[in-house]
C-alpha cells in the first residue's frame, strides 16, 4: 500500500511538474502577445502620425502648385506684351526707314 502511495504521488508530481509547465509556456505566449499587440499600437499611432505629415506637406505642395500657375499666368502676359512691343518696334523701324529714305 505504501508503495502504491509512493507511485501515486510521484505521478501527481508529475502532472503537476507538466501543468506548471503548461501555464508556464501559456504565460509566455500570452506575455508575447501582449507585446505584439502593444508594439502594434506603436506602430499605429506612428502611422498615423507620418500620415498627418504627409498630409501637411501635400497641401503644401498644393498651395506651392496653385501660385507657380499664377506665376505661369502672368509670365505669359508679360511675354504676350514683349511680343506686341517687339513687333510695333519693328513697325516703327520700317517707317523711321521709310522716312529717311
Amino acid at each position: 500500500a505504501g508503495e502504491a502511495q509512493a507511485r501515486f504521488g510521484h505521478s501527481v508530481k508529475g502532472l503537476l511538474s507538466e501543468k506548471v509547465t503548461g501555464c508556464g509556456t501559456d504565460v509566455i505566449a500570452l506575455t508575447k502577445q501582449v507585446l505584439k499587440g502593444s508594439r502594434s499600437a506603436e506602430l499605429l499611432g506612428q502611422a498615423a502620425r507620418n500620415m498627418v505629415l504627409q498630409e501637411d506637406a501635400i497641401l503644401h505642395s498644393e498651395d506651392s502648385l496653385r501660385k507657380m500657375s499664377i506665376i505661369t499666368t502672368h509670365l505669359q502676359y508679360q511675354q504676350e506684351a514683349i511680343q506686341k512691343n517687339v513687333e510695333q518696334s519693328s513697325n516703327l523701324q520700317d517707317q523711321l526707314r521709310h522716312l529717311l529714305k
